[in-house]
């Protein structure tokens, strides 16, 4: 049996690209939408699921290493995992991932993509040294925010005062401001611990 395994990282993104890249022909499916690499591949929904279908002499297919994950040492056991069970992996661009060579070549590129890992975590890191030390600065972090973080949904002062001066309802004062009663709920919590009815 032909099985594909599809995964993006996040919510926005499809696996449409990795299908119409790989095609169709495929038995079976199975996919992680808005799944991090980061995460183990037997703790995925959509992997768990592939590994308690899969059958010895089944090939499973992915769009590249990484797709499998960004740890190194779990890519390569997912990797023999499957292999000892009689299962082929294939990779596109690769190939089906078998013997001495095949396991050579997957360490490399699982060690490529733990690599890349760690360059995410450090350009992260480095954009948030250089937004504090701007925001510490200038009162503005380099991309002219005026804080860390998702700005607010809504001047909390101006919610919690609205809300005051009309007597207003969590659900009311949400629609007015366009926000979230949880946010509502949290901007009064903080204003003074009033009532936060979900009226």
């Amino acid at each position: 049996m032909r099985i594909a395994y599809f995964r993006v990282s996040t919510g926005e993104q499809s696996v449409e690209s990795q299908r119409h890249a790989m095609g169709d022909a495929f038995d079976k499916e199975f996919l992680d939408e808005g799944v991090s690499g980061g995460v183990m591949a037997a703790e995925r929904p959509g992997f768990a699921a592939l590994l308690a279908n899969v059958r010895s002499g089944d090939t499973v297919h992915v769009y590249a290493v990484d797709r499998l994950g960004r740890d190194a040492l779990d890519v390569q056991g997912t990797v023999r995992r499957l292999v000892k069970a009689n299962v082929t992996v294939d990779v596109r661009g690769i190939g089906p991932i078998a013997g001495p060579i095949g396991e050579l070549v997957l360490a490399v590129l699982a060690q490529i993509a733990d690599m890349e890992k760690a360059r995410i975590k450090d350009r992260c890191d480095s954009g948030r040294a250089a937004a504090r030390a701007s925001l510490a600065a200038t009162g503005r972090t380099q991309h002219g925010k005026v804080s860390l973080g998702r700005p607010q949904a809504a001047d909390a002062a101006a919610v919690v005062a609205w809300r005051r001066h009309h007597g207003a309802s969590i659900k009311a004062t949400a629609v007015k401001f366009g926000t979230s009663e949880a946010t509502v709920k949290r901007y009064c919590a903080a204003a003074g611990g009033e009532m936060v009815e979900a009226a």
